[in-house]
């Protein structure tokens, strides 16, 4: 079974058997940004080291950007975010995924928080 990682800048991060990593933005996150009108992904094949912004979105309250969490290389784009924004926000950690990363160092997953260490961090942002 897949586990689920997470950033100190809201991201999330569910690692795969074979190496690779979905990556999206979680459910605190897409609250306070509010409806996501607008998503630019990476490419395919593009290189990252950790903390580089990797994706940019936008909603009707603000825009930032997506950090890749780890070092690793852009395999897969979730591309109905082009069309459809909006999934962002009905199902950040579903069908609201950014991109997939082919991860460099899979021990880099040990620098981030899990859900316990995450759910603390947003409690004590309320």
């Amino acid at each position: 079974m897949s586990e689920i990682k997470f950033t100190e800048s809201h991201e999330w991060l569910r690692s795969e058997a074979d190496g690779v990593a979905t990556v999206g933005i979680t459910g605190f996150a897409q609250e306070q940004l509010g409806d996501i009108v607008f998503v630019q992904l990476p490419k395919v094949g593009e290189h990252f080291s950790a903390g580089d912004e990797a994706a940019t979105i936008e909603s009707v309250k603000a825009a930032g950007e997506i950090k890749i969490p780890v070092a690793g290389t852009i395999v897969e784009v979730n591309a109905a975010l082009e069309g459809e924004p909006s999934l962002v926000n009905d199902a950040p950690l579903a069908d609201g995924w950014f991109f997939k990363v082919k991860l460099d160092d899979a021990g880099e997953l040990d620098g981030l928080l899990n859900e316990a260490a995450y759910q603390q961090l947003v409690g004590d942002l309320a």
